[in-house]
């Protein structure tokens, strides 16, 4: 987890270092979409409605997540829901790679929807959209994902803090804060914001046109990952 100095783009904050998740779990295949949000919260608050049913919602915060999330839990009986941790979001999108993307050392606008004007360490120039895409409109990293680069940005339960010196076993974070991890970037950030290993935050509060998500089920007994 994290990157290492020879990394362009690298920030003191992303401290390579070993992580061990001891226990299996479900990642939504993609961002939470504005049809899902609907059926479940019963409104839309993303600001691009005409982007489409199948586009990941957008301009919700932390709070009203945990709102969805406690709503979710009760059309579905026996079923815990919750966002990724840091860890977790970082190990689904590296999808067992060990390089800035999950494609490689590189980006490009036909692989991520991402303001391709500002491509990474010099890559050439791509398209910038200007909005996000509906969901799987990109191809999946290696594990079936999709736009975990790019799109929008999305919430992990993590308050920011520095890393853990050392190997880490289940990370959680911090036991509190004033701002929550976010992870992959978006439409409206360049290429070097969907790093694998890039931390970015907000306040719980805080909602916008790129902020977005995707979910986590709990398995029901411990399984332990292995690359």
């Amino acid at each position: 987890m994290g990157s290492g100095p020879e990394v362009p783009g690298h920030p003191a904050d992303e401290t390579s270092h070993e992580v061990v998740l001891t226990r299996g779990f479900w990642i939504g295949k993609t961002e939470v979409t504005q049809e899902q949000w609907r059926e479940v919260m019963e409104n839309n608050p993303s600001q691009f409605p005409s982007c489409g049913p199948k586009c990941p919602v957008e301009t919700v915060s932390y709070d009203d997540i945990r709102q969805f999330l406690e709503r979710l839990e009760r059309r579905s009986p026996g079923s815990r829901f919750r966002l990724p941790t840091e860890a977790e979001w970082e190990y689904a999108c590296r999808a067992g790679t060990e390089t800035p993307f999950s494609t490689g050392g590189n980006l490009t606008s036909d692989q991520a929807n991402y303001d391709g004007r500002y491509s990474y360490g010099g890559s050439p120039k791509g398209r910038f959209l200007g909005h996000p895409a509906p969901v799987a409109s990109y191809p999946p990293n290696r594990w079936g994902l999709f736009d975990l680069h790019g799109n929008v940005w999305e919430w992990c339960e993590d308050w920011y803090g520095p890393y853990p010196p050392g190997k880490a076993v289940d990370p959680r974070g911090p036991a509190g804060g004033a701002r929550r991890v976010i992870r992959g970037g978006s439409w409206y950030f360049n290429a070097d914001s969907a790093r694998c290993g890039l931390r970015y935050t907000h306040a719980p509060s805080d909602d916008g046109f790129s902020l977005g998500f995707r979910i986590v089920r709990e398995d029901e007994a411990p399984t332990a990952i292995r690359p």
